[in-house]
């Protein structure tokens, strides 16, 4: 899979929040201070050149949407993040995450719960 860059990640969070979307649509989700209509017109193109985007004409105008869901594009991202600092070990990742002093006790204990839950699936 190809990565995104900081912008075109950015633009595929607005259109995975809409599902399907015209140009002007994407527009107006940006966050102030937004990137010129050229410079966002510029991305989708992009993204439609690399396969994250499709489109389907209606007239003159196109009407986008995201050819990879965001959960496998984050599952994705993920798995190259624990190959790339984590030497693929997922007990390697979650250590590291666990010992990081931002999260509260009470943050833990829902993680701790949510492993809980996975385990008792996958016992069943």
């Amino acid at each position: 899979m190809k990565e995104l860059t900081k912008a075109e990640e950015q633009l595929m969070q607005i259109l995975w929040g809409l599902e399907k979307a015209y140009l002007k649509d994407i527009v107006e989700k940006y966050p102030e201070p937004a990137p010129a209509y050229t410079t966002i017109s510029t991305v989708v193109n992009v993204l439609v050149k690399k396969g994250f985007i499709g489109f389907n004409t209606h007239g003159k105008s196109r009407e986008y949407y995201p050819m990879l869901s965001k959960d496998k594009y984050t599952r994705q991202s993920v798995n190259g993040l624990m190959t790339s600092f984590f030497d693929n070990s997922a007990k390697k990742f979650a250590s590291f995450f666990a010992s990081q002093e931002e999260l509260s006790v009470e943050e833990l204990q829902e993680i701790r719960k949510l492993i809980d839950e996975q385990i008792k699936q996958r016992k069943s």
